[in-house]
C-alpha cells in the first residue's frame, strides 16, 4: 500500500515561538492521520515533532537562495505526490510552489486568517485548490473555494485553569500578542480607564513582541501612555512571553481581551483555559451565543469595552469559572486541532 505523504508549508517550527508556536501542534494532528508530514520551513528546531515529520529548511542568507532552496525542497518531494501540499499563512509560498504542485495534480491548500487581503492574497486565490480559515468572516475576501474549519487550538496545550478568588485585589484584563495599531490596545486601555472611572478597581496587562519599526513605535506611544500619572496605577505594557510559558500567564487573568481586526487565536487559548474573553470581531458571534453578560463589545467605542469589562467584574467567581467552562466546551467542538486536521484531509480525500 502507498504510503500517505503531505507536505506542509510554514515560516517557523518552534514550540516557544511567541507568534508561530501554535504551528506545532496543527503539524502534530496531520501527522497523526498520514504516514508522513514532510515540513517545509524558513526556520525551524529538531526534535519538536513527530518521529513521522521531516523538516526541509529553506533558510538562506539572500532572498535568491531561500528560493532556490525553497523550490528544490519543493520539486523533491513532489516527486514522490503527496496527498496535498497545504501552505500555512504565507500565501506568497503558495503561488511559488504552485506551477509544480499544479502540474502533478496535488491539491494545494492555503490555510489563511488574517484581515489583510492584498494582491498577493489574491493570486493565490487562484492558484489553490482550497482555501481555509478559522471562520469565513476570518478570511478577508470571498471565495467559492473557502471552507470554515475552526482555528486548530490544542487544548493539552491550554488545560483548564481553576478560578482565582479575585478579592481583595483588582480585576485584572490580559491581551498579548504582536504591537500592533490595528489591535487597538490604546482604546482598551482607555476602556479600563473608563470602567476605574465608574468605581470598578480593574487593571490591563499587555504583552507581546514588536517586530517592526511600526510596532516599536507602537509599543513606545503604549509604554508612554502607561507611565502617565492616570494610567501607570492600572496599566502595564511588557514584553514577548514564550509560549510555553502562556498557560500560567491565562491562569492569573479575570478576562482576556481582543479588539484585534482579525480573529486573534488568543481569545480562543484563553477560551480554552476556561477564561472568560471579551472581543470586538463579529465572526466571534457563533462563540459568545447565548451568554450573559454579553461578551461582544464595540471596535472604536472604548465605553463599550468598559461596559463589558464592569458587568464581569460584577459577576462572582465561580459565574466567571463558568462562562469560562462553556467557552473551552465550544472550543473542544468547533476549534480543536484535531478538528482541524480532520476538515483539512477531509478537503484532499
Amino acid at each position: 500500500m502507498r504510503k500517505r505523504k503531505l507536505v506542509f508549508i510554514t515560516q517557523v517550527v518552534n514550540p516557544a515561538d511567541p507568534n508561530l508556536g501554535a504551528t506545532r501542534a496543527k503539524i502534530a494532528a496531520l501527522a497523526r492521520r498520514v504516514d508522513e508530514v514532510v515540513v517545509v520551513c524558513d526556520r525551524g528546531i529538531e526534535g519538536v515533532l513527530p518521529d513521522n515529520c521531516r523538516l526541509r529548511v529553506f533558510g538562506a542568507p539572500t532572498r535568491r537562495q531561500r528560493a532556490v532552496r525553497y523550490i528544490g525542497a519543493i520539486v523533491s518531494e513532489l516527486r514522490d505526490p503527496p496527498v496535498a501540499v497545504v501552505g500555512h499563512m504565507v500565501p506568497l509560498y503558495t503561488i511559488v510552489a504552485a506551477p509544480f504542485v499544479r502540474a502533478r495534480r496535488v491539491p494545494l491548500v492555503l490555510w489563511y486568517t488574517h484581515w489583510k487581503g492584498h494582491v498577493v492574497l489574491r493570486i493565490a486565490m487562484l492558484l489553490c485548490t482550497h482555501l481555509t480559515s478559522q471562520y469565513e468572516r476570518s478570511f478577508p475576501l470571498s471565495s467559492r473555494k473557502l471552507h470554515a474549519i475552526g482555528h486548530g487550538i490544542d487544548l493539552s496545550e491550554f488545560p483548564c485553569q481553576p478560578a482565582v478568588p479575585s478579592a481583595g485585589r483588582p480585576f485584572r484584563v490580559l491581551s498579548l500578542g504582536r504591537y500592533s495599531r490595528p489591535k487597538r490596545l490604546d482604546e482598551m486601555v482607555e476602556g479600563v480607564r473608563i470602567a476605574r472611572s465608574r468605581g470598578v478597581d480593574a487593571r490591563i496587562d499587555l504583552y507581546g513582541t514588536a517586530g517592526s519599526e511600526q510596532e516599536e513605535a507602537y509599543k513606545r506611544e503604549l509604554e508612554e501612555l502607561a507611565a502617565r500619572p492616570e494610567y501607570a496605577e492600572f496599566a502595564s505594557v511588557g514584553g514577548p512571553i514564550p509560549r510555553t510559558e502562556l498557560p500560567p500567564v491565562y491562569a492569573r487573568a479575570d478576562v482576556v481581551a481582543s479588539d484585534f481586526i482579525s480573529t486573534d487565536k488568543i481569545v480562543l487559548e484563553a477560551c480554552s483555559s476556561c477564561r472568560p474573553v471579551l472581543a470586538s470581531h463579529p465572526a466571534f458571534a457563533e462563540l459568545f451565543e447565548g451568554i450573559e453578560p454579553p461578551l461582544a463589545f464595540e471596535r472604536g467605542r472604548p465605553e463599550t469595552f468598559a461596559d463589558r469589562v464592569a458587568a464581569l467584574a460584577a459577576l462572582d467567581d465561580e459565574a466567571r469559572h463558568a462562562i469560562g467552562r462553556t467557552l473551552r466546551e465550544r472550543v473542544a467542538a468547533r476549534h480543536s486541532v484535531e478538528t482541524w486536521a480532520d476538515a483539512i484531509l477531509g478537503l484532499v480525500a
